[in-house]
């Protein structure tokens, strides 16, 4: 006993305030706002403490998934997951995957490239809302100007003003600023792959399609995988370019982090900690296979 204790004891109270502190400030936290989601806390009132506060359990959340306006938001955030996810990958695959072959220059692209990525969204969503302008015709900026000097007029269009697919356009910005970062990934995963491997494959007879689809691009795996996560996880909290493109509680454009700072602005904590516990669960789905699946790895 006195042996396990010198010997785990030291590193158990070096790491003990980090415990402590994520003990209280990230599990704790997300406790006290699941109680706060299961409460009928919606009034200025109850928030004080003028007000009684009573304990409603899920009726919160079913109440949230039934309405219309969540379900648009969520189908919003699917839309939006789905383009800019997409986006972001084909884009960054297509870049490293170019710059994997010799070409001069090649920091100078490089550093293009990434140089998004140093730019916060609330700084490029300033710039891409007068891109994304919704003008058309005699009144038209940005992109929709763009196109009538080029003489594509027909592509004009209301951008993020569209109802139904006006999200998708958001993810245009954000495809710009992290695909640079998807192509760093691909790149660092390309010149890990050895070259004798390569030069075995192609003495042995592979074509280039076979030599990037039989050997290349299983090596490539973990690093899709790891994207798939970052960017994914980006995703389902995108928050600030969404608010300084578009108005706040804008429609067309709203996800749940929008409806949880509109409900918190309203005083309505209650649905506001619902939206954060589902968005929560959502992120933990994504999440916590690739950690089991991390984990596993790292025991073979």
């Amino acid at each position: 006993m006195l042996r396990d204790i010198r010997r785990w004891g030291p590193p158990l109270l070096l790491i003990s305030p980090s415990l402590i502190l994520v003990g209280i400030f990230v599990y704790g936290l997300i406790a006290i706002n699941t109680y706060t989601s299961m409460t009928d806390m919606h009034t200025a009132a109850q928030t004080t403490g003028k007000a009684p506060v009573s304990f409603v359990g899920l009726q919160n959340y079913w109440d949230l998934l039934a309405s219309d306006s969540f379900q648009h938001s969520l189908k919003n955030l699917a839309l939006y997951t789905i383009v800019f996810l997409s986006g972001a990958l084909v884009f960054g695959f297509m870049w490293a995957w170019l710059l994997d072959r010799p070409v001069r220059y090649e920091g100078v692209f490089r550093s293009i490239y990434l140089f998004p990525m140093a730019v916060s969204f609330i700084a490029s969503g300033v710039v891409w809302r007068w891109l994304l302008n919704s003008n058309v015709d005699d009144k038209a900026t940005g992109l929709n100007r763009l196109f009538q000097i080029v003489g594509v007029g027909f592509l004009q269009n209301g951008w993020w003003n569209n109802v139904n697919v006006g999200i998708t356009a958001i993810a245009i910005p954000a495809i710009w600023q992290l695909a640079g970062y998807i192509m760093a990934l691909f790149l660092a995963g390309f010149r890990g792959i050895p070259q004798e491997l390569r030069e075995a494959a192609r003495v042995d007879g592979a074509s280039e399609f076979q030599l990037y689809r039989m050997v290349i691009f299983p090596q490539l795996t973990p690093i899709l995988l790891s994207a798939v996560i970052v960017i994914g996880h980006m995703s389902l909290k995108v928050f600030d370019l969404i608010m300084s493109i578009s108005k706040p509680a804008n429609y067309q454009t709203k996800v749940p982090a929008i409806d949880m700072f509109v409900f918190k602005s309203q005083y309505d904590y209650a649905n506001s900690a619902a939206v954060g516990v589902i968005l929560l669960v959502i992120v933990a789905v994504l999440i916590v296979p690739y950690l089991v699946h991390v984990a596993r790895s790292g025991r073979r």
